[in-house]
């Protein structure tokens, strides 16, 4: 049984989860079941078919492209790490290669996936967020298998580790270096709050952080604040509009529409809504948010993105929690 790692973009959402699918593309490549069922094959068809600047990169992407229709079985374990929502989907191989033209994301190439089970990052060690990190569109995950496979209930019973031939290069190296700087900081900062701040203490941070931010605010008591936890305002006072009413979750899981619309039924005239959480939102909320002028939601990764921002800023108290220092990685 292997135990595939597979990334798609953050423009794809929930759809693999809700059609139970993972997808790659390559479209200019047509049904790659036509390509032929050999690397070489794939480093034909890519180098005719596709204008690369490096050709150090044609080999690497063959790799996937032969893994994805020829490597890949039903029955093996498939992570895929989701940006739209944090959250770690696990499921298990239950189709051949498929080809859907009509894929609207751009992932034509697709597999059938039963998903067993969906966790948040703050669920895995880090040394394992890092490995399924991977630049690679898919990878094998090796080394820290067995963390993934009991989440789903699942035992190694049998390793069965791919050839590892040509999936790297330096471009792909670098990349990697970058992106799992920002992701391993991302993660740092999310589980630190989770794990060292109750709820009340949670919001009296997220106050401070708008306060760096040029807000003045005030923290509602413990009990009786009718959903709206923290008033940000302007002015001293907090006469003038606009007024933010402030809604915080510590969860790292996805927070509803429900919720979304319980804060929005506080707003009065010239008033604001904002729900921070360290997760995520559902697709429901977003699509609220996206037709409320008056609403915004802060999900985990855009929460640590303003905490890196105003992290100067920042009190040496919340400093200490969260240590941090700067750093050069590549930006491509």
């Amino acid at each position: 049984m292997n135990v595939w790692g597979i990334h798609m973009g953050v423009h794809v959402g929930s759809n693999p989860i809700e059609k139970g699918y993972i997808g790659i593309g390559w479209h200019q490549l047509g049904d790659l079941s036509l390509v032929g069922n050999s690397r070489d094959a794939f480093k034909m068809a890519l180098a005719d078919k596709i204008d690369y600047e490096k050709k150090g990169a044609i080999p690497v992407h063959a790799g996937v492209l032969y893994r994805f229709v020829e490597e890949m079985a039903q029955g093996d374990i498939v992570i895929y790490p989701s940006k739209s929502d944090r959250l770690v989907n696990i499921g298990r191989i239950v189709g051949d290669y498929e080809y859907v033209e009509s894929d609207q994301h751009g992932y034509p190439n697709h597999r059938r996936i039963k998903w067993l089970d969906s966790f948040p990052r703050t669920d895995f060690r880090q040394v394992a967020l890092n490995e399924i990190g991977s630049a690679m569109t898919m990878f094998m995950v090796n080394r820290n298998r067995d963390e993934f496979l009991s989440k789903v209930g699942l035992s190694d019973f049998e390793v069965d580790l791919a050839d590892t031939e040509d999936d790297n290069d330096d471009e792909t190296i670098t990349e990697s270096v970058a992106q799992l700087a920002e992701l391993s900081t991302q993660d740092f900062i999310i589980k630190r709050l989770h794990s060292r701040l109750e709820p009340y203490e949670f919001e009296h941070f997220v106050a401070h952080l708008l306060e760096c931010m040029g807000y003045k605010t005030r923290v509602s008591s413990q009990s009786g604040d009718g959903g709206v936890d923290i008033i940000a305002h302007n002015d001293e006072l907090g006469f003038e509009p606009p007024i933010v009413k402030v809604q915080c979750k510590r969860s790292t899981g996805s927070n509803g529409e429900p919720e979304a619309s319980q804060l929005l039924g506080t707003l009065g005239e010239g008033e604001f809504g904002l729900f921070v959480n360290l997760g995520s939102y559902s697709r429901p909320a977003r699509l609220l948010e996206r037709n409320k002028t008056k609403l915004r939601l802060i999900d985990g990764d855009e929460l640590a993105d303003l905490i890196m921002e105003h992290y100067p800023k920042m009190s040496p108290k919340y400093r200490t929690l969260l240590p941090l220092k700067q750093i050069h990685v590549p930006d491509l």
